[in-house]
């Protein structure tokens, strides 16, 4: 009698193969395709990449504004089938016989299916006619070569000629070291470009990127008649932790951003993404009427 209280009852009975076939599910990781996510530099969080995308590649959650490459960027700005490039077959050289140089720029052109790091041409913002010039990050990142300067400045002259506005999306990491002197050079060259620019009495818009950095920020960067900036985004001459080792000193909290030389005055207005379009639309107009 006792044996029967105490008894368990059996349910159900779950045979071996049943058990490993559990066991082996438990085990199996998640097939998730490669490439649908990617994590926020912002906030670290993981967004799907066609959300990010249909969101101008801004994070919704923390407005980070992800870089783009040129190429997306004109999608983004520029009239639907309004663009028209300037000098797009123009390569570089090696001036001064860099190792590896030509090697360098070829991976680059097959990485990132462009032949320089800007691309320059003619278009329509709503409308409203300009030169625009952008430059891209991926492309060595956006390092001004003598290619990138010759093309800038012919993208200015054929303003001065065609009595048009100038826009230019910065993007780079400053000068191209394989290039010496001959990079370094580019930045008079247009920065002289734009003074002729400006004495013909064009405009001319900045809009700065992020990372604008070194000679592209100490030269036509910051020569607009209108400098506007992307949110979040890094501008500065020097890197932060060399300045505080030059200077000795702790820089402030958000140093070289775009909200920062807004508050001390060296940006005009920050514009996020998805209003950049209408917002250079409205100057383009207004400048137009005037004139």
């Amino acid at each position: 009698m006792l044996n029967k209280l105490f008894k368990k009852t059996k349910y159900i009975t779950v045979s071996q193969q049943a058990l490993s076939d559990i066991h082996d599910n438990l085990n199996k990781k998640p097939s998730i395709p490669n490439g649908m996510w990617v994590k926020c530099d912002g906030c670290g969080r993981i967004l799907y990449k066609n959300d990010l995308k249909n969101n101008y590649n801004v994070c919704q959650y923390c407005n980070h504004h992800f870089r783009i490459n040129a190429k997306k960027r004109i999608d983004l700005i520029i009239d639907r089938e309004s663009f028209c490039e300037f000098d797009e077959n123009m390569t570089s050289v090696n001036p001064i016989e860099f190792k590896g140089y030509e090697n360098k720029i070829k991976d680059m052109q097959k990485k990132t299916n462009m032949t320089e790091a800007v691309i320059t041409g003619r278009g329509t913002i709503l409308k409203e006619d300009a030169v625009i010039c952008v430059m891209d990050s991926n492309f060595m990142m956006g390092s001004m070569g003598s290619v990138v300067g010759e093309k800038i400045t012919r993208a200015v002259e054929k303003a001065i000629e065609l009595k048009l506005p100038l826009i230019i999306f910065t993007a780079s990491g400053g000068a191209r070291m394989q290039e010496g002197i001959f990079s370094l050079m580019q930045m008079a060259k247009i920065s002289g470009a734009i003074s002729r620019l400006n004495e013909e009495g064009l405009l001319y818009i900045s809009v700065l990127t992020d990372p604008t950095t070194g000679g592209v920020t100490a030269s036509f960067a910051m020569l607009g008649d209108i400098i506007l900036a992307e949110p979040g985004a890094l501008v500065g001459f020097a890197g932060k932790r060399v300045i505080e080792q030059t200077i000795r000193q702790k820089l402030p909290s958000g140093f070289q951003s775009s909200e920062f030389l807004l508050q001390h005055g060296f940006v005009d207005s920050i514009v996020s993404r998805e209003n950049l379009k209408n917002t250079l639309g409205k100057i383009l107009s207004i400048h137009s009427k005037n004139r």
